[in-house]
């Protein structure tokens, strides 16, 4: 049972920072991960883009068995004077931190190719499949224990956006005026002070963790599923969710889109434009229009026209936006920022309202089946994320040694226009799959989320 001191404290401002602080720890390492690890490993460890896209699916696939056990591990834990998910950002903040600054060791970059591509493997298995879920698996749960109400919840996935944003800001703003250096005439990345960065991220990381399991209290009780783990049963239940499963297939191509768009830019700026500032400002200027755009007016926007529309509408729109910008292909940075800044926008929409969509899907699951899965439905979402991420990864490794992109051949015209087209396609094709995954798979409108919060109230009421 939550205490009653956590019971007793009303739902404010103080629950709101705190669960921003637990998104922006989670992306200290997560949006350096994807937008700076490729990046890292081609140019300064000297391995192929294939190989290291690869590596990062494979440690995806090992999130089908972490995510989903660590889900279990959350619903089946009972309990503690500090609730029942608060506890686990406590005990993992420190060894997601290390492991990801341990991924980004520029001192082993004169080891031979073998370690080097182990030594890549291990860290970011350790990282992702094992710390990283150990962590977010909770922090993601803890949504719907922290308030029953829908407008709580719809505020707590604003905020967890600000975090998400705040971090993409110090991350993508900072991290391209530090770690780059020009080499000849060539904007090219620092090893050295790329190890510096992850080790000042990574402390952040845990100060920001520690902020949230501080801040946030837990009021609603979710008590331990003792009932006898089924497989079979969890997978059928998984596979006959229709909201679970449009939220994955949403999830899946946003990421493919989001991920694409960040890992991209560290190529298409530096080495397609030559500069590394325009990539600090695209990042500056989309993170501050998502916070003055995006943060204030995407609840409004939902609670009006409901979830699912907003975020249909909003890939829509982002994906003409990179059809006309490849179309045009602008010799102007400039102009390129404002293609990416417009659909970084849209995207923007999306990412701010879907952790309140994920509790609609765990409260439509409650109305269909009688019982609440929150860690187990979080789990599988997560996974769902990590597959977008490899598959991002995969997709941006492939295709870079695609165009014969290598530390080589990383300026020479043909792969630096290859470069620009992937930018634009990749993108292009994650926003159109995301609109068509809502429209024709995920059912929960505006109407039906608000059936299954009058329903589930009558259900508690009795």
């Amino acid at each position: 049972m939550a205490n009653e001191m956590q019971k007793t404290t009303p739902f404010g401002m103080r629950d709101k920072v705190g669960y921003m602080f637990g998104d922006f720890a989670n992306d200290f390492t997560f949006i350096l991960s994807s937008s700076f690890l490729m990046k890292f490993y081609t140019d300064v460890m000297g391995v192929s883009a294939g190989v290291v896209g690869m590596i990062m699916m494979i440690a995806r696939f090992v999130d089908a068995f972490t995510d989903v056990t660590m889900g279990q591990i959350v619903d089946r834990s009972k309990p503690t004077k500090d609730g029942k998910f608060r506890p686990w950002l406590k005990r993992m903040c420190g060894p997601v931190a290390i492991a990801s600054f341990l991924i980004f060791q520029s001192g082993l970059a004169g080891m031979s190719y073998g370690f080097k591509v182990v030594w890549l493997f291990v860290t970011y298995i350790l990282w992702g499949s094992i710390f990283y879920t150990s962590v977010n698996i909770p922090y993601g749960s803890m949504a719907s224990a922290i308030s029953a109400d829908p407008k709580d919840r719809a505020e707590l996935s604003t905020w967890r956006t600000i975090g998400s944003t705040l971090a993409g800001l110090v991350i993508g703003v900072g991290t391209p005026m530090v770690a780059y250096v020009t080499v000849n005439g060539q904007t090219v990345l620092s090893g050295s002070r790329m190890t510096i960065i992850a080790g000042v991220f990574s402390v952040c990381a845990i100060l920001c963790y520690l902020l949230c399991f501080h801040l946030v209290r837990e009021r609603v009780d979710v008590p331990a599923n003792n009932s006898k783990m089924d497989i079979g049963k969890m997978l059928k239940s998984v596979f006959t969710n229709r909201a679970l499963l449009g939220i994955i297939a949403a999830a899946l191509f946003l990421l493919l889109a989001m991920l694409t768009m960040q890992g991209m830019a560290g190529y298409v700026f530096p080495n397609f434009y030559g500069s590394a500032a325009a990539q600090s400002t695209a990042s500056l200027l989309s993170s501050v229009l998502i916070l003055l755009v995006c943060a204030p007016f995407a609840s409004k926007l939902a609670s009006r026209f409901g979830k699912k529309e907003l975020a249909t509408v909003s890939c829509i729109v982002a994906t003409v936006l990179e059809v006309i910008c490849f179309v045009l292909k602008p010799a102007n940075v400039w102009v390129y920022v404002g293609f990416y800044c417009a659909a970084f926008i849209c995207l923007g929409f999306f990412n701010t309202i879907i952790w309140a969509m994920i509790t609609d899907v765990i409260d439509d699951s409650e109305v269909r089946n009688g019982i609440r899965e929150d860690g187990t439905i979080y789990a599988v979402y997560s996974f769902a994320r990590k597959l977008g991420q490899a598959f991002s990864s995969g997709l941006t490794g492939g295709l870079l040694t695609m165009i014969g992109y290598s530390a080589a051949t990383a300026f020479d015209p043909e792969v630096t226009m290859g470069i620009f087209n992937i930018s634009c396609i990749a993108p292009a094709i994650g926003f159109v799959a995301v609109a068509l995954s809502l429209f024709f798979i995920y059912p929960l409108t505006k109407q039906k989320v608000e059936e299954n919060v009058a329903a589930l109230a009558q259900r508690h009421n009795k």
